[in-house]
C-alpha cells in the first residue's frame, strides 16, 4: 500500500469516528435524559454494543454502499478523497448546530456528489440510490409507527400499576433497549466505511471480489474490526450537542418512554440493515420512534418547530453533502 491509500483509509476511519461521535446522541440521547446512565456510562455501554454489532449482522449495508449507489469502476482515490470530505464536512457543521442528521445521507451525498463529477450520471447506481433516498422518508415513518405501537402496549400492559413501579422497572428496561439500539446502530453505521474502504481496495487492486462471490464477502477481517473499533471509540467520545436536541427539545421523555423509543427503532434497524441491506439512517428511525412515543401523551408533547427544523435538514443532508464533494473533486483534479 501507497502512502496516499493509507491516509485515505485513516480518513475514512476518521469520518467513522465523526459517526460515532455524531450519532452517539442517537445511541445514548434516550437513557441519558431519563437519567437512567450518567453520560460517562451511558457511552461506554452504547460503544461495547457498537464494537460487537459485527458478530451479530451481514455486511449487506457495506455491500450496498461499495457498489450500490455508483459504479464501483469509476472509483478511484481522488473519488473517494472527495466523498470522504463532503461527508466529514457535513457531519461536522450539524454537530456543531446541533442538528442529528445522517451520517449515512453524507456519505451517499459524497459519493454522489464526487461520481457526478468525475463522469456523469452514467456513473450512479440509480436503483440504489432511489431506495436510499425512499427510506429517508420510510424510516422515520416507520419509527414514528413502531414507537407507537409499542408504547400502546406498553402503557396497556402497565395501566394498573403504580407510576412509581413502572418507572422503576423500565430504569432496568432502558439498558436492555439501549443495547438494542446501540447494536442496530453499530450493525448499520459502521458498515458504511467498511463500503468505502472496501471500494478503495478494490479500485487499487489489493481486494479481489472472486466470480459468483458477493462483494461484501470480499471484505477482509481487519477492515471490519477496524470501522467498528473507530465508530465505537467515537461513540464514547459523544455528541453532547446532539443529546441535548433528541432527548429534551422534541420531546422530554420518562424512562418507559425511552425503552419504547429505543425498542421500536432498533426493530426497525434489524429488519432494514438484515434484510434489505438499505442503508437506512440511525438518526432518522430513533427521531420518529421517539415522536411516536411522545404523541402518545399528546399532540403538543411534541415540539413540531424542532421537529420541522430537523427534517429539512435531513433533506438538505444528501445535496449539500453531494456539492462539497463535488467542490473538492474539482479543486483536488
Amino acid at each position: 500500500m501507497t502512502i496516499y491509500i493509507f491516509f485515505l483509509i485513516a480518513l475514512a476511519l476518521l469520518f467513522d469516528f465523526l459517526n460515532g461521535f455524531h450519532d452517539a446522541a442517537n445511541s445514548i440521547a434516550t437513557v441519558v435524559s431519563t437519567r437512567v446512565l450518567s453520560p460517562r456510562y451511558a457511552v461506554l455501554w452504547a460503544a461495547f454494543f457498537n464494537f460487537v454489532a459485527f458478530l451479530f449482522f451481514g455486511l449487506h449495508v457495506a455491500g450496498t454502499i461499495g457498489n450500490g449507489i455508483i459504479d464501483v469502476s469509476i472509483m478511484d482515490n481522488t473519488v473517494i478523497l472527495a466523498t470522504l470530505t463532503g461527508a466529514c464536512a457535513w457531519n461536522v457543521i450539524t454537530w456543531y448546530l446541533g442538528l442529528p442528521t445522517s451520517s449515512s445521507h453524507a456519505l451517499i451525498g459524497g459519493l454522489i456528489g464526487a461520481a457526478l463529477m468525475k463522469v456523469g450520471t452514467q456513473a450512479l447506481v440509480l436503483d440504489g440510490i432511489i431506495k436510499t433516498v425512499i427510506f429517508i422518508f420510510v424510516s422515520p415513518v416507520v419509527g414514528f409507527v413502531l414507537g407507537l405501537v409499542f408504547g400502546t402496549a406498553v402503557y396497556w400492559i402497565f395501566r394498573r400499576r403504580h407510576p412509581a413501579k413502572v418507572d422503576k422497572i423500565f430504569r432496568k428496561g432502558q439498558l436492555i433497549s439501549a443495547a438494542f439500539y446501540s447494536l442496530g446502530h453499530g450493525g448499520n453505521d459502521a458498515q458504511k466505511t467498511m463500503g468505502i474502504i472496501a471500494g478503495l481496495l478494490f479500485s487499487n487492486g489489493l481486494m479481489q471480489v472472486a466470480e459468483g462471490q458477493r462483494f461484501q464477502d470480499a471484505i477482509p477481517l481487519w477492515v471490519v474490526l477496524a470501522c467498528h473499533s473507530a465508530i465505537a471509540l467515537g461513540t464514547m467520545f459523544g455528541g453532547w450537542r446532539i443529546v441535548k436536541t433528541m432527548g429534551q427539545r422534541v420531546v422530554k421523555l420518562r424512562p418507559v418512554d425511552g425503552f419504547c423509543a429505543e425498542l421500536g427503532a432498533a426493530f426497525n434497524l434489524f429488519v432494514i440493515t438484515s434484510y434489505f441491506g438499505i442503508p437506512v439512517s440511525t438518526t432518522h428511525t430513533i427521531t420518529g420512534a421517539i415522536m411516536g412515543v411522545g404523541t402518545l401523551r399528546r399532540f403538543t408533547a411534541v415540539r413540531w418547530g424542532v421537529a420541522g427544523q430537523i427534517v429539512w435538514s435531513w433533506i438538505l443532508t444528501i445535496p449539500l453533502s453531494a456539492l462539497i464533494a463535488a467542490i473538492t473533486y474539482s479543486i483536488v483534479t
